[in-house]
């Protein structure tokens, strides 16, 4: 079942053009890595699929989803490394998207983080705050706050950055069991031979056109 089209999307930077004519379909339950060189618009592709960006041309059709089911991690920032939290309630705040503005933590939620924390493997961690934290480490508690937050389709840009080869393919193997499980996932990497290996399709940006395989 098809969950994402993108046809002939076109995205400039006032003059530059960053994204040219990227044509493709997903299917839900995908696994899709996009690799590219850099200026190639993989981050700029991602933030048009959630919203963040308009593209000049062409269309970004979602199916039997809606834009609160799409869970996006940016490239890390110092924000996400200067936030004054613990890592439980860093992910126990992704259950909130599924609620009114006013809103207080039930057991439910409380047992979605827990299990969303178990299942990343930082049980251990919960009670340290996220500014404590390793590159890789944070990526997990990211990664276990869109979880709570029930997304279908996952938007990661380079969530490797920083990590050691172990750790990448660590992290690797965590979004494939995720994957396996039934989450859509769209996954931008620079490093094509260490991660292509883990996806089922993979997008190619730069040049003239996107070329997916």
């Amino acid at each position: 079942m098809k969950i994402l089209s993108c046809k002939q999307v076109c995205v400039k930077y006032e003059s530059t053009l960053v994204l040219k004519d990227c044509s493709f379909e997903l299917d839900a339950g995908n696994f899709l890595g996009v690799f590219g060189e850099n200026g190639s618009g993989k981050s700029t592709l991602l933030k048009s699929i959630a919203g963040l960006i308009k593209p000049n041309s062409g269309s970004i059709e979602l199916h039997d989803i809606k834009k609160n089911d799409i869970g996006y991690m940016a490239q890390q920032t110092m924000v996400q490394k200067d936030f004054p939290a613990s890592v439980y309630e860093v992910v126990l705040s992704g259950t909130l998207c599924r609620h009114s503005k006013f809103y207080f933590y039930g057991k439910n939620d409380k047992k979605q983080a827990d299990k969303s924390l178990e299942l990343l493997g930082i049980e251990q961690l919960k009670r340290k705050s996220i500014q404590e934290l390793s590159g890789g480490q944070r990526q997990r508690v990211l990664l276990a706050r869109m979880l709570c937050a029930e997304a279908k389709l996952l938007l990661l840009d380079e969530p490797m950055t920083g990590l050691d080869a172990a750790s990448s393919k660590q992290m690797c193997s965590i979004l494939k069991d995720i994957n396996s499980k039934g989450t859509t996932i769209i996954m931008v990497s620079h490093d094509i031979d260490g991660t292509s290996g883990f996806c089922d399709r993979v997008l190619s940006l730069g040049g003239e056109n996107a070329r997916t395989a």
